[in-house]
């Protein structure tokens, strides 16, 4: 009877809305187990938060929905563009000086201490350290 139960809970998290998959990995996970407790009980919400945490966190540090409004964000400030020599890819670390990072708004739900800039005229998110940790292209 459990295996029956699980096997339920998994197809039902399985076939959970898109929207619950389209979050960064804790709000996909929360959102997730959520829906899955509601859909199936105790655990469906087990499975539907580890199948929302696996996939939100396909949509990067902003997840899949913030990521066209972020970009939006950014053009409509009209941020400056930094050259950079090297490559634009994640785990890039760009110079402390003669880059203007600017603070993401809380309501992106970003780690705090985690900034934008515009480099090569592609926003990418930065950690404390200058690292880039996603390329929002």
């Amino acid at each position: 009877m459990k295996i029956k139960t699980l096997l339920a809970a998994s197809a039902i998290a399985l076939a959970l809305p898109m929207a619950a998959q389209a979050q960064g990995t804790l709000r996909g996970a929360e959102r997730g187990a959520q829906e899955g407790a509601d859909a199936a009980g105790p655990i469906g919400g087990i499975v539907g938060g580890a199948v929302g945490a696996a996939t939100g966190t396909i949509g990067g540090i902003l997840g899949v929905e913030d990521r066209p409004r972020f970009r939006s964000y950014v053009r409509e400030r009209n941020v400056r563009s930094y050259d950079y020599d090297g490559r634009v890819v994640v785990g890039s670390t760009l110079p402390s000086s003669g880059v203007t990072y600017y603070d993401v708004p809380n309501d992106y739900n970003v780690t705090r201490g985690t900034r934008y800039t515009v480099v090569n005229d592609r926003p990418v998110l930065v950690d404390g350290r200058h690292r880039i940790i996603e390329v929002l292209d």
